[in-house]
């Protein structure tokens, strides 16, 4: 190489590009190039694609395939499927005992109070629980025609069918069908907090109303948890004082049902007040191809006998 072949010392060296773009982080990698970058790029390619005739439709497929590139996906949902949880031991679906399932009048928008031969209705501050249940396995369709079982204990901490004093009571219990947007709404009142669980409420997901009489039947059995902030206001009023001490000594990191993942998916959106009641709203994310792995009653517990996966 001639003296006049060899490069500068102080020669600087052309930018690195990427498709006629200069990088802003140069010596960084084409997918580390931060979040402005990405989105030009993604913008860039989508009228592209568009000048194709493929629209936004192919966007994501296109994307995904393109390395170094922000991917995108418009059938993605974030959703997560509700976990599988414990019936517990007074689940009142033929599967430990009783079952109120079988009973006409069971499928009711009230829970307040018993049916059948009692009106007994539980006191407590008002709740309207909400749950929008969708189809994993459908696109997350709306489970229009799904039947959904609703349970929870008393402001006492105790369940109709099974205590003491209860067993002929079947108040708090209660089943409604999807309408078409796939959302059942209950009327009850909020459950106590009783020794070793963190506040909750059970429910089942039957594929239809005809299901609902066998337990086997059910495609999702999970709990919901009673966000701590609406649990404090609550437990502040008459009737609940026996709940402050027992929230006291259990959080959901401890709770050992909720303690895998501090109810993640199981905590409801919450409006409203102690005077004119609480409504908990939750999105309930079902995999219809798959069978419950824990729709089972634990071995043992009755009345006066509460184990803490109740």
């Amino acid at each position: 190489m001639s003296p006049h072949d060899s490069p500068r010392a102080d020669a600087v060296p052309p930018p690195r590009t990427f498709r006629g773009r200069a990088l802003p982080r140069p010596d960084e990698d084409v997918d580390d190039q931060g979040l402005a970058f990405d989105l030009r790029t993604m913008l860039d390619r989508r009228a592209l694609l568009s000048g194709l005739g493929l629209g936004l439709a192919g966007l994501g497929l296109a994307a995904c395939g393109d390395a170094g590139t922000a991917t995108a996906s418009t059938s993605a949902s974030a959703l997560t499927e509700i976990p599988d949880e414990t019936a517990g031991p007074y689940p009142g679906d033929g599967s430990n005992g009783a079952n109120v399932l079988t009973q006409s009048g069971v499928v009711r928008s009230d829970l307040r109070s018993s049916f059948g031969t009692s009106t007994t209705t539980a006191p407590g501050v008002p709740m309207t629980l909400t749950l929008d249940v969708v189809d994993m396995v459908d696109d997350d369709a709306p489970m229009e025609g799904a039947a959904v079982y609703v349970w929870h204990c008393d402001r006492d901490g105790e369940y109709s069918l099974y205590a003491d004093g209860l067993e002929d009571e079947n108040f708090l219990r209660g089943v409604q069908v999807a309408d078409a947007a796939g959302s059942v709404t209950f009327t009850s009142i909020v459950p106590a907090a009783y020794s070793g669980r963190w506040p909750h409420v059970h429910f089942e997901v039957y594929p239809d109303v005809a299901s609902i009489t066998d337990a086997t039947n059910a495609v999702a059995t999970s709990q919901l948890a009673l966000p701590e902030a609406t649990a404090d206001l609550v437990y502040a009023t008459a009737g609940y004082e026996a709940s402050v001490a027992n929230l006291a000594n259990v959080t959901l990191g401890s709770d050992n049902v909720f303690s895998d993942d501090s109810a993640a998916t199981q905590l409801p959106t919450v409006t409203g007040d102690v005077a004119s009641g609480f409504t908990l709203t939750l999105r309930v994310g079902v995999d219809t191809s798959t069978v419950p792995t824990a729709g089972s009653a634990p071995t043992g517990g009755g009345p006066g006998d509460r184990p803490t996966s109740a």
